[in-house]
Order: structure tokens, then C-alpha cells, then sequence
């Protein structure tokens, strides 16, 4: 959306997310991020409900100020609370903020836009004409569809990312040696499986080599297992890195395999993963939420 009048507040922190498309449709405009959320902007949601953006603005600010409110009373945010809350939306912000063009954003979910809507066309104290009808063709398909269709947006294969970095990647470790990628395709598997959108932004591997090279390196491991090599490493084409190809990387002694596994086992994904899957709490639709669940996976099993 365009920065001018008026932002959406509270402020929260802009999210390592983009916009994978955003359009004017019939004077709205909607979008879809990255990870698939369709979204108004804060202009659009104003056309859409025929009201001020700084009514929009003080609804996003009042969520916040009484999200942790006990007493749900017949005022304007109780009946959003208790709409949103119902359909598990439980974010502390209305909006996702996010840049594009060097420029912050603010993104309403689907979800949000419906509940915004559904109170100007029926509960507010002069139901809005614009909120009516623009509720009924939101209704009539659903707002994710409404806004996927007129977009003309199909969602992307989500394997897509992997696929082609396995392929690049394959046979692609020297004689003897192993590198961190092919030994955390399993992991990469169930964070796909769970709905993490794995791409340039959220690449795993980086943060197990990052923290396996200081594990090495803290137990001087070559003078174990003998001395680890670098290696050509590239990106596929889609990924933003691709642009410094060839990257180097570090190729492990295969002799070191099984301490890798076992420190990757029951020390990364333990007390390193969760960390590392609550950063990208935004890009999941369940937020964190989701995070905390994914990140939870490889606990260790307590007896009953």
C-alpha cells in the first residue's frame, strides 16, 4: 500500500516476508504474501468497508490495548475479539507489516478483513451499504478464494525450493566427505510437511552448519577425525545467493558422520531447533503457535 496518511499501528516488527503479488481490484487493493496469506491493505479494507482509514487505524491500536481484556462487552473490538478468537486468530496485531519497495506495508489477513466487515455491514450502530454488498461477494466464494482468483494466483509448489537444491546438490560432496545439507533432508521433509514455507529466507542448513562448524571447532574435531575441506557449493537460479555462485562451503570427514548425527540428534534439534523455528514464527500461518508445536517435534519421548 501506498505510505501516505495515516499508518496502521501499534508498531511490531517488520517481518523478513515478502509480497508475492498485490493488485487494485475494483479501486481494492489485495494481495497475497509470500507464504500464501491473502491480505487487503489498510486502503484497501477501508474501501472495502466503507469506512476511514482512522477507524481502521483506531481498531488496530484498541486490539492491542484490549486484547488481554477479560469482560466482553457490545462494543466495536469486543465483537472483533470475539469473531477472530472464534476462528482461532489469536495474534497480538491485526495486520502483518512487511517491506516492499523500501517501503513498510501493512497487511490485513483474510480472516481479519472478514471480521472488520462483517461488524460494518451488521453490528455497527449504522450498518454500512459499501460493507453490505462487499460482504455478500466475499461470502458468496470466501475472501481467500475471492482474492487468489482475481489475482489470477495459484499457490507454488511448496517443494519446489528443495527439490531443485537437492538436485544441484546431488553427488556433489567430495570423496570421503559429507556436507551438513544431505544429512538434514529429513528435517527439511517435516518442516515442509508442517506448512514452513523453505526457501531463500528460510534455509535450515545454514543455521546447522553455522552451529555445527563451532561445535567442531570447539572440540577440535580434525585432530580427531582429520581436517575438514571446503567445496564448490551453488544455489539454484530462483534463490537470491544464486547471484555469488560458486559459494563455498565446508565438507566433513565421512569418519565424522556418526559424532554429526548423534550432536544433530540430541543436541541441535533439542536445545538449537526451537530457537531457530520461533524466528520464523511469522512466516507460519499458525504463528507461534505452529512454531512452538514444530519446534516441539523432536523432544525427547517422556514415559508415561
Amino acid at each position: 500500500m501506498k505510505n501516505k496518511g495515516l499508518k496502521a499501528t501499534p508498531k511490531q516488527i517488520t517481518l523478513d516476508l515478502g509480497v508475492e503479488v498485490q493488485k487494485d481490484v475494483n479501486g481494492i487493493e489485495m494481495g497475497v504474501l509470500e507464504n500464501g496469506i491473502p491480505f487487503l491493505t489498510q486502503r484497501g479494507l477501508a474501501l472495502a468497508t466503507g469506512a476511514p482509514r482512522s477507524a481502521l487505524h483506531e481498531i488496530s491500536q484498541e486490539w492491542v490495548e484490549h486484547f488481554d481484556d477479560q469482560v466482553i462487552t457490545k462494543d466495536r473490538i469486543s465483537f472483533i475479539k470475539e469473531y477472530l478468537f472464534r476462528q482461532g486468530y489469536t495474534d497480538r496485531s491485526l495486520y502483518i507489516e512487511v517491506t516492499r519497495d523500501g517501503q513498510p506495508h501493512y497487511a490485513y489477513p483474510d480472516v481479519v478483513c472478514m471480521a472488520i466487515l462483517e461488524y460494518y455491514a451488521f453490528e455497527s450502530r449504522s450498518p454500512s451499504e459499501q460493507a453490505k454488498d462487499t460482504y455478500r461477494a466475499f461470502a458468496a466464494l470466501g475472501l481467500r478464494r475471492f482474492i487468489y482468483e482475481s489475482l489470477n494466483y495459484t499457490p507454488g509448489d511448496k517443494w519446489q525450493y528443495h527439490h531443485e537444491r537437492v538436485s544441484m546438490l546431488h553427488n556433489k560432496a567430495p570423496m570421503g566427505f559429507f556436507i551438513v545439507f544431505h544429512e538434514i533432508t529429513g528435517l527439511i521433509v517435516d518442516l515442509i510437511n508442517a506448512d514452513l514455507t523453505v526457501n531463500d529466507k528460510t534455509i535450515p542448513d545454514i543455521s546447522v552448519g553455522l552451529m555445527w562448524a563451532k561445535h567442531w571447532k570447539d572440540h577440535n574435531y580434525s585432530t580427531v577425525y582429520g581436517d575438514r575441506i571446503s567445496c564448490e557449493h551453488n544455489y539454484p537460479a530462483r534463490y537470491p545467493q544464486a547471484r555469488s555462485n560458486p559459494q563455498e562451503a565446508n565438507a566433513y570427514p565421512n569418519h565424522a558422520l556418526s559424532e554429526f548425527r548423534r550432536w544433530f540428534r540430541y543436541d541441535y534439534l533439542v536445545t538449537k531447533f526451537p530457537e531457530y523455528i520461533l524466528k520464523k514464527a511469522n512466516t507460519l500461518k499458525g504463528g507461534k503457535d505452529e512454531a512452538a508445536k514444530i519446534g516441539a517435534m523432536y523432544a525427547p519421548k517422556k514415559l508415561k
